[in-house]
């Protein structure tokens, strides 16, 4: 299964995004949507799109958390990064910080950050390929 992850639109994105996550089993967006009618071209992709909700985001409709699991894989989807992450979670995907990270916590939780497609804090905008199997994944950052 390929996921596109993608965070921090802010009501804008590159014009090329949406044609880059074609063929997407899913999308995962990781907060700060801002402006719901931001999401209509991803959702136009026809992949289920699943959102959480950011600092600057209000529509109720998106949860502050995610816990999805797949290919045997449980991940946390969150916008702003916890202290730590919750029990059981292999893999704990955020947004937030507008700079893409691949990181392991002491208890050998991967935390993951795709970057920005919109404003980012390390020069560069970014999305992520997660790709799931059984019991494995592989995470591909792509620079926009």
């Amino acid at each position: 299964m390929r996921i596109a992850v993608i965070a921090d639109t802010h009501d804008r994105y590159p014009p090329e995004l949406p044609g880059l996550l074609l063929g997407a089993a899913e999308i995962w967006h990781l907060g700060d949507v801002c402006a719901p009618e931001t999401l209509a071209e991803f959702e136009l992709l026809g992949a289920p799109l699943r959102v959480v909700r950011g600092n600057n985001d209000t529509d109720p409709r998106w949860p502050l958390t995610l816990d999805l699991t797949r290919g045997e894989v449980k991940f946390h989807l969150v916008h702003i990064p916890p202290a730590r992450a919750p029990a059981g979670v292999r893999v704990l995907l955020h947004g937030h910080t507008h700079v893409p990270s691949d990181d392991s916590d002491v208890a050998g939780t991967r935390w993951l950050n795709p970057g920005c497609v919109s404003y980012p804090r390390a020069g560069v905008r970014s999305f992520a390929w997660l790709e799931v199997e059984a019991g494995g994944f592989k995470w591909e950052l792509v620079e926009l």
